[in-house]
């Protein structure tokens, strides 16, 4: 009996003694951090620049990309243990330009401490954001902000990317993809629904969020997928698409464009 209760106690101080050594945050601590989403855009292997590199699509065709911007919004975050934390709505929306180094740091700040393996996210802007009041729509969301919104109806332009290319008739020899649609405002006003959703893994890495770690994750954004996802895109045929039907294979392509690349967990910064 005595044996018995002296191995308990024995279990008791090795479990204390476990979990004071732990580096894990404590269930329930109100500790906070920052963890920034990185967002590499890429043509296939190659880094995507502006204006002055040509890249070749499935089709053969060589172009330059002059433009690129998107929308990411509605942001989770999964931790190793398999909790969830959903960054507040009006803080959770990005508009991420190829012209802008900035912008493509995405800050997601008061984090609860944790080590974080999985994101999700959308590429686009949601319906309720879409149709709210412009009092609600601030900062990149404001429809005169960045050129990136319609009307209430169609929504905010989600994906932008525009170029040039030698195969497209005309002077100018310019294509232009603005891909938006969010199912439209009612159901008598139904349109198709461009948004698309994003579920990441870390693989076998982790964000170490603390308030001395403020980690970095990167990601792939492969503009070559455009062309050659699930339907191979020509240049020639498709120069200009917008608000058509045509959209949904330039949606449907790009859903595949984005790929986790890897974790930095370093100090942060004073």
């Amino acid at each position: 009996m005595k044996t018995n209760h002296f191995i308990s106690i024995l279990c008791l101080i090795s479990l204390f003694v476990t979990a004071c050594n732990s580096d894990d945050p404590a269930p329930g601590n109100e500790e906070k951090g920052t963890l920034t989403l990185h967002f590499d855009n890429v043509v296939g292997d190659e880094d995507l620049t502006l204006n002055t590199t040509s890249y070749t699509n499935a089709s053969g065709e060589t172009f330059k990309v002059t433009a690129l911007r998107y929308f990411i919004s509605n942001i989770s975050l999964k931790t190793v243990a398999g909790d969830v934390y959903t960054l507040p709505q009006d803080s959770s929306y990005f508009l991420v330009d190829e012209a802008d180094e900035e912008s493509q740091d995405l800050v997601l700040k008061n984090i609860p401490a944790g080590d974080y393996n999985a994101v999700t996210f959308t590429l686009g802007v949601d319906s309720l954001k879409s149709v709210a009041d412009a009092s609600a729509r601030t900062g990149v969301l404001a429809p005169e902000a960045n050129d990136m919104y319609w009307s209430k109806n169609q929504g905010y332009i989600f994906f932008d990317l525009e170029g040039t290319s030698d195969v497209i008739s005309g002077a100018d020899k310019t294509f232009a993809y603005h891909i938006g649609g969010y199912g439209g405002p009612s159901a008598a006003e139904k349109t198709f629904n461009n948004l698309k959703k994003f579920s990441l893994t870390f693989g076998s890495s982790q964000a170490e969020v603390r308030t001395t770690i403020a980690p970095e994750a990167h990601f792939y954004i492969d503009i070559q997928k455009v062309f050659n996802g699930n339907t191979k895109v020509s240049l020639a045929e498709h120069p200009d698409v917008m608000f058509t039907d045509y959209s949904k294979i330039i949606a449907g392509n790009y859903a595949s464009m984005i790929a986790f690349g890897h974790v930095h967990n370093d100090p942060k910064q004073n």
